[in-house]
Parts: structure tokens; C-alpha cells; sequence
């Protein structure tokens, strides 16, 4: 079974979008694309996200 982790080879800031992309097994651009739709939609929301996410997921072993 897969788990979701923040990536060491797809890493731009932190490693979650790449290691979102390694768990779905989809491109790291389209996952970073949506993250930044999410977001500009939501007025910063996303980027909590990301620090939470930041936070909680573990860096790949």
C-alpha cells in the first residue's frame, strides 16, 4: 500500500505537491496547477493548507 509523503524528488518548496503526484501517480505540474487554482480561488486558503500539510505529512524516507 502506498503512502503519502513529501517528496525529495519532486521538491519546488516543500515537497507536497510532488509527493501528492507520486501517491495519485499524476503528473507534479498538473497537481501544483490545481493547488494554485485552489488557491487564488479561495483567497489563501491553499496556502494554509500547504503549511499544514507542510506540517503534518512526513519527508520521504
Amino acid at each position: 500500500m502506498n503512502k503519502l509523503y513529501r517528496s525529495k524528488k519532486n521538491k519546488i518548496i516543500a515537497g507536497i505537491c510532488g509527493g501528492i503526484s507520486e501517491y495519485f501517480k499524476i503528473d507534479p505540474t498538473l497537481v501544483r496547477l490545481l493547488w494554485l487554482l485552489v488557491s487564488v480561488m479561495s483567497v489563501g486558503a491553499g496556502l494554509v493548507a500547504y503549511i499544514i500539510a507542510w506540517i503534518i505529512i512526513p519527508e520521504e524516507p
